[in-house]
């Protein structure tokens, strides 16, 4: 069951509203059924939920007097560039200057912000949606904006308004009259709303698709002058660290905290619902007070088991029939059975950390009855009705400050709003007497669960006397992210979990008899949706084992991939380009080793060809990764290619060194020595190549990941002719 809170409004609870203020004017726009509706407001500058209850929506766009483009973001910025592309689709319709502009993170109203790529039934970023979401919505959003200060001036003027220029800021007309946009704002707060927006046609974009437009608010990322919620810094402020149990499932028995409040700055010590929370003065203070707590845990319903056992049973699951089916073409089982060549595998996946540069942290505070949170708000309606039951207020009495964040690849986005419910539940315990601001350790952060989920798959392939593919099984092994949470009964059918199969299940080779079967392990360890989700093992899987597949039908991976792609030009496309911008066809250098890969996540495909190197045995170099990128309209390609460099280098981490173990129930990595991101000497040489298209935008964000494991993978079996199939490679590669 969905809660309330992601119940969507409907067209008719969307209604203009207008007031004009010395502050300027604020417009909201939303697409709905009964098309464009826009409203303008007084609201404070920090969110769009100040609003009052009786605008039914929140604005995207306010201009201030002096000119001050003020854009409210529905997607949270975790340095993917939502911002940026956002205020990119704005200003292609207003023509503002770029200097004027700043983006905030708005918040509180499903009407405005429901992420309209999910139905728009809630707020939040994810899947890389933003840009799809956003597409429409945003450029109505500034042209409307635009066409309303045009009005305004021409009613002020007493000219025509198709004789008004509206550019870079500025208002003029031939007779030499002219105006800023700020100047004008006023005004313009009187003009009716339009009911029809149109657009400029693509061949008329100068912002949209600009490669040599550069990221709004480089600078003060670089300066230091970005707002995290790390730096935020209230009166009286408290900072609290944390004590989870070591064992996931456990409770606290009993704690005594007698040693650490008599540590200067310590001002108290308190349970809440995940451990024990040590208050103090400042982040020393507390972290040396949580060094003098004893606590003892209720092991119980613990989760005990080892990330080896717990492996060792999904491999045995493996091997037994799927709990569910999540694909069935034919007859895959037949057709291997009487197939001229068969082959087999098994793949193991082990959990893995988000690691965020940007530990979890959250502030909260109650003042005049209003709790207010400072937070990477990743799905905001969810995160205020829980901390609107913790506090015991009504939704609309929790104000979310949405902060920008150091990284998140999906940890910031979770069903029990975590280190946000943390805040509140601090707070609370100490009687709202001042702010708190709950600060993960890194410790707490990398032990703290919510893992990308191990996996094991079982593959099976059959080839006809000629070296045709006829058939496919694949049997995949792990645990469910979306079983027993709110979003179980939209997300899980007939026993399958989409996030679980996504990447498998949605082939796009042309293989007659196909089987995808799933089985869902009921396992302690608490995981989530990590960067790319489930294409991070299905691709690897998939992809590794059509090279298994090709070499055994004595064809050529690009040309044998080509084949398959017959019904999918997109994916097909993508391959050719980056087959040849890699060379392809010609011998690698002396030394060299290429593999390849292709994958579709998010509506959006990606083709790479990875090129390695062997410095010594057992050492792999990934010299160079080619990839072609198919997006949709790319509405910064400079971004779009940012965001592959990063997918790549995320992947690449994840597929070399990085895993989380247990032993004995309890997580062994508790840093950046023990959990090993890539290094900056092992980033290989990245080239992105964006393939034209004029279809609407799809995800840039993680589609890059998928593809990056399998295409080393494939590269390094044709320097070293061994299969790595057991990630990550420092644990399943050995010359």
């Amino acid at each position: 069951m969905i809660p309330k809170i992601f119940e969507r409004a409907s067209a008719s609870d969307v209604r203009p509203m207008f007031k004009t203020t010395r502050r300027g004017f604020v417009l909201g726009a939303i697409a709905s059924a009964a098309g464009l509706a826009v409203g303008f407001h007084k609201i404070a500058p920090a969110v769009a939920q100040d609003a009052p209850k009786s605008h039914p929506f929140q604005p995207y766009v306010s201009i201030a007097p002096d000119g001050a483009v003020t854009i409210y973001s529905s997607q949270f910025e975790m340095g993917q560039g939502a911002y940026f592309g956002i205020a990119t689709l704005v200003n292609e319709e207003l023509d503002a200057e770029w200097a004027t502009i700043s983006v905030e993170g708005g918040a509180g109203n499903v009407a405005a912000y429901g992420n309209l790529a999910w139905g728009g039934a809630a707020q939040g970023t994810g899947g890389s949606t933003s840009m799809t979401s956003s597409w429409d919505r945003y450029r109505k959003a500034g042209a409307a904006l635009r066409m309303m200060l045009v009005e305004a001036a021409a009613q002020i003027w007493g000219v025509p308004a198709s004789e008004i220029t509206a550019s870079a800021g500025k208002l003029t007309h031939a007779s030499g009259k002219s105006a800023t946009y700020g100047e004008m704002a006023e005004a313009a707060a009187q003009i009716a709303p339009p009911t029809d927006v149109p657009l400029k046609p693509a061949a008329s974009w100068t912002q949209i698709g600009n490669a040599a437009l550069k990221r709004f608010d480089s600078k003060m990322k670089t300066n230091g002058t970005a707002p995290f919620t790390i730096d935020v810094k209230l009166p009286n402020m408290a900072t609290a660290v944390m004590i989870h149990p070591p064992k996931f499932g456990a409770t606290v028995a009993s704690f005594d905290a007698a040693k650490a409040k008599s540590v200067k700055g310590v001002i108290d010590v308190v349970q809440i619902s995940r451990g024990v929370a040590v208050v103090a003065e400042n982040m020393w203070a507390a972290i040396k007070g949580r060094e003098q707590v004893s606590v003892t845990w209720n092991e119980e319903n613990a989760e005990k088991r080892g990330s080896a056992e717990i492996l060792a049973a999904y491999e045995a699951q493996a091997k037994a029939a799927p709990l569910a089916v999540a694909r069935n073409d034919g007859d895959a089982a037949g057709a291997i059975s009487s197939a001229a060549k068969t082959l087999e595998a098994t793949f193991s996946f082990p959990y893995l950390a988000h690691a965020a540069l940007e530990p979890l942290n959250a502030v909260a505070q109650m003042k005049d009855g209003v709790v207010e949170i400072w937070a990477g708000h990743q799905m905001p309606d969810l995160y205020q009705y829980v901390a609107s039951q913790i506090a015991g207020v009504t939704p609309d009495k929790v104000k979310l400050h949405v902060m920008r964040t150091g990284g998140g690849f999906g940890r910031r986005a979770v069903f029990d709003a975590d280190v946000v419910a943390e805040s509140v539940e601090v707070a609370k315990a100490i009687g709202w007497s001042r702010p708190v601001k709950v600060q993960w350790t890194r410790d707490n952060d990398m032990k703290g669960g919510r893992y990308r989920p191990a996996y094991v798959h079982a593959m099976k392939a059959g080839l006809d006397a000629q070296g045709n593919l006829t058939a496919w099984s694949n049997h995949i092994v792990g645990q469910s992210i979306m079983t027993g949470t709110a979003f179980e009964g939209m997300a899980v059918k007939n026993g399958i979990d989409f996030t679980s199969v996504e990447g498998a299940a949605n082939l796009p080779y042309a293989i007659p008899n196909l089987s995808v079967g799933l089985s869902s392990m009921q396992t302690g360890v608490p995981v989530l949706w990590w960067r790319a989700v489930g294409s991070t093992h299905t691709a690897y899987a998939v992809e590794a084992f059509l090279d298994e597949v090709a070499e055994a039908a004595g064809k050529d991976p690009v040309g044998f991939r080509l084949e398959l792609l017959k019904d999918h030009p997109r994916h097909a496309a993508a391959l050719k380009v980056a087959a040849e911008k890699a060379g392809w066809e010609k011998a690698p250098a002396e030394g060299r080793y290429r593999g390849v890969a292709v994958a579709e996540s998010f509506n959006t495909v990606v083709a790479q060809v990875a090129e390695v190197s062997i410095p010594s045995p057992g050492q792999i170099k990934v010299e160079r990764v080619v990839c072609a990128v198919d997006c949709g309209i790319a509405i910064n390609p400079d971004q779009v290619v940012a965001q592959m460099q990063g997918g790549i280098g995320f992947g690449l981490s994840s597929i070399l060194g990085e895993a989380i173990t247990l032993e004995g129930g309890e997580v062994q990595q508790a840093n950046y020595d023990t959990y090993t991101p890539l290094r900056i000497d092992q980033m290989p040489v990245v080239e992105v190549h964006i393939v034209p298209s004029d279809a609407p935008p799809t995800g840039a964000g993680e589609p890059g990941v998928p593809p990056i494991g399998p295409a080393v993978a494939n590269a390094v079996y044709q320097a070293t002719r061994k299969r790595v199939r057991t990630l990550p490679f420092a644990k399943g590669y050995t010359t």
